[in-house]
């Protein structure tokens, strides 16, 4: 059991938990059902961040954050680079303004 559990701890130090994504990961997210995977976007406090986003809906987003001051339209089957930053260490939402019901996400500057 503790092997267990030190695999685990090790796992998620190691940044390989799934639905995280880390800026060292080459920083992307995918929208597909109106939400996006991973919806939990970790990034480095003090540096300007490149986020992809590759909508594989058929249908367009909106790719919208007020505290990120991005917001930007991705057509159907496309996909868009974003810049943001440089983020002070904390949490920034971002949503799906087209479907903003399921398409949430955050990320989180530390």
């Amino acid at each position: 059991m503790k092997a267990i559990v030190l695999a685990l701890a090790l796992t998620a130090a190691a940044g390989l938990m799934p639905g995280i994504a880390r800026a060292q990961d080459g920083l992307t997210t995918t929208i597909k059902d109106h939400k996006f995977a991973p919806a939990e976007l970790r990034v480095p406090a003090g540096k300007r961040i490149t986020l992809t986003v590759v909508n594989d809906d058929a249908t367009p987003e909106e790719f919208e954050s007020r505290a990120l001051k991005v917001e930007k339209v991705i057509p159907g089957k496309s996909k868009a680079v974003i810049q943001f930053g440089p983020l002070k260490p904390g949490s920034y939402k971002f949503e799906g303004e087209f479907n903003s019901k399921t398409a949430q996400g955050v990320v989180i500057a530390e």
